[in-house]
């Protein structure tokens, strides 16, 4: 697994930055179009800000020894934040399954997930997912 020195402070105001991206976003398409489309936008104001990111990022699913799966994180910001789009009702404990799944493969220390199905994105369309040292 990968060693993250000084997280919690550089994390936090990563997550800050990709937050108020995605409000940017949010504000000015609005809720219930398709998740590409957001994560589209998304990349365009991490763009703006310079903020390295990577889309579609392939995650491996081993079963002892074995990937009998693969997944894909929609974006990867700075090799450490993996964000997670979804345009639905509500976030559900699948959404958040999905997201440890992601970040334990990978060896990733946090994760979001960021509803745009939502009226507002800081009503219950942001969660934030921290990986524990001993795995969740």
């Amino acid at each position: 697994m990968k060693s993250w020195p000084e997280l919690p402070e550089r994390l936090n105001e990563l997550t800050y930055k990709i937050i108020g991206a995605a409000m940017a976003v949010h504000q000015a398409l609005g809720a219930g179009l398709l998740e590409r489309v957001y994560e589209n936008a998304l990349g365009v104001e991490l763009e703006r800000q310079d903020i390295p990111f990577q889309r579609q990022v392939p995650v491996q699913v081993m079963y002892k020894g074995v990937q009998v799966g693969k997944g894909s994180i929609d974006l990867l910001v700075d090799e450490t934040v993996v964000v997670e789009l979804k345009v639905v009702r509500r976030i559900i404990d699948a959404h958040v399954a999905q997201l440890l799944t992601y970040l334990q493969a990978g060896g990733y220390p946090l994760g979001l997930i960021l509803n745009f199905g939502v009226a507002r994105l800081k009503d219950g369309g942001i969660r934030r997912v921290i990986l524990s040292h001993n795995g969740a």
